[in-house]
């Protein structure tokens, strides 16, 4: 199986090979942020092409991740831990964190 990392790297060589943005920080920012916005109109208009445009999402945030230097499979690894470890009371039908 091909971790996060490995893809993470294929995906920043791919931006370098192709002449893609890898320095402006900004700019990959908005893209992302335009891909996002892609796949939510494919959702909202439940369009067939709504995995492509996640995928999407994951390629820029990989990019990104690569462009600021980020390990983003140990950053996320991290997260989860952090998240599993927090708690939360349901108070009135909304979860509240109450812990870490």
């Amino acid at each position: 199986m091909v971790s996060i990392k490995e893809i993470q790297k294929e995906i920043w060589c791919n931006k370098i090979n192709k002449g893609f943005n890898t320095t402006d920080v900004n700019k990959e920012f908005c893209l992302l942020y335009g891909e996002v916005a892609e796949a939510y109109d494919a959702y909202r208009k439940k369009k067939e092409d709504l995995n492509e445009e996640l995928a999407d999402i994951a390629i820029y945030l990989m990019g990104l991740s690569e462009m600021l230097g980020f390990d983003l499979e140990s950053e996320i690894l991290k997260k989860v831990e952090k998240n599993n470890k927090r708690v939360y009371k349901n108070i009135d039908g909304i979860n509240i964190r109450v812990g870490d």
